[in-house]
């Protein structure tokens, strides 16, 4: 049997997996890179949560600002 296809939405999203981000640390400080990596996780303020798709290129972002998020498996 063949294997489902993948679309750039779908490419590298692991099957029923998300992860709950949350911004616990201001970014004031930081470079403008991060501030902008925090916007693109869809975090608009402190305390602030979103839960999104696991995948690589989210992976990717959260380690660029692993120091102002926590991050939990869903």
């Amino acid at each position: 049997m063949a294997e489902p296809r993948q679309n750039a939405r779908t490419a590298g999203v692991r099957e029923g997996k998300s992860l709950r981000i949350t911004w616990i640390k201001s970014a004031i400080g930081y470079n403008k890179d991060q501030k902008e990596t925090i916007k693109s996780l869809g975090l608009h303020r402190l305390h602030h949560t979103v839960e999104v798709p696991d995948s690589a290129s989210i992976r990717g972002m959260v380690f660029k600002v692993k120091h102002l998020v926590t991050v939990e498996e869903v």
